[in-house]
């Protein structure tokens, strides 16, 4: 159960990343701003992303299947990764109830 935590926990915080890269710099550079230059720059954010909330998805339903939670508590977990904060929050309280 500790790798499983463990992965959850890499995967919640990686997730959390790149909802806030994509959130608060690929999103207001490409449709507030006007400048291709900085386009360039920052279209991989929402491809490593996608990638990074797949493997999220996965890490989180394997997680959640071996703790034994229920399927509303899954859904939970799985949609922690679709806002900036809550999968840090996800993680937080994960940490806090399996302690090794």
């Amino acid at each position: 159960m500790k790798g499983v935590v463990q992965r959850f926990r890499v995967m919640a915080l990686l997730a959390g990343v790149m909802s806030l890269l994509l959130w608060f710099v690929e999103l207001p550079v490409v449709y507030l701003l006007d400048a291709p230059e900085l386009e360039a720059k920052v279209k991989w954010i929402p491809f490593v992303h996608g990638y990074v909330y797949a493997v999220y998805v996965l890490t989180a339903i394997h997680f959640t299947a071996k703790a034994r939670f229920t399927i509303k508590r899954m859904i939970l977990f799985i949609l922690a990764g679709t806002l900036p904060i809550l999968s840090f929050v996800a993680e937080r309280r994960v940490s806090r109830e399996y302690k090794f």
